[in-house]
């Protein structure tokens, strides 16, 4: 078998923004990256941020909607895909469901990884910058 050895990044997509048709579009053509480019290929993934419009889950209630993605993010972990997603201004009102209901490990804050000896910055970005407040 072939050693999957790349890894993705991605944000961003603010599901559930604009109307549902618009959403759903958006969100199918999510799936068949992860499911062309990405299950195939990655050792890792890391959503960035904003995956949703807006995220807010209580104790036993999670947001509505994007049944499809959160099935595929499990999907990819379940294979072997390590899947780390950072919450955004859109989607900070993540409490514990994405990590035990889907596998996936979850970043509230910017962290630094290292790759062939090079240190990288992973975060959503908004309000890292000189004067950006956002």
């Amino acid at each position: 078998m072939e050693t999957r050895k790349f890894i993705y990044f991605a944000s961003d997509f603010h599901l559930g923004a604009g109307t549902l048709a618009e959403s759903l579009l958006r969100e199918k053509k999510i799936i068949r990256w992860l499911d062309q480019e990405v299950k195939p290929n990655a050792s890792e993934l890391y959503l960035l941020g904003d995956i949703f419009e807006c995220w807010f889950e209580y104790k036993k209630v999670v947001p509505r909607g994007f049944t499809r993605l959160l099935g595929k993010l499990a999907e990819l972990a379940d294979f072997g895909i390590q899947v780390t997603m950072f919450t955004g201004n859109h989607d900070v009102w993540m409490f514990g469901y994405l990590e035990e209901e889907l596998g996936i490990t979850l970043h509230k804050s910017e962290i630094i990884k290292e790759w062939g000896g090079k240190k990288f910055l992973l975060g959503h970005g908004d309000g890292l910058g000189p004067g950006d407040y956002g």
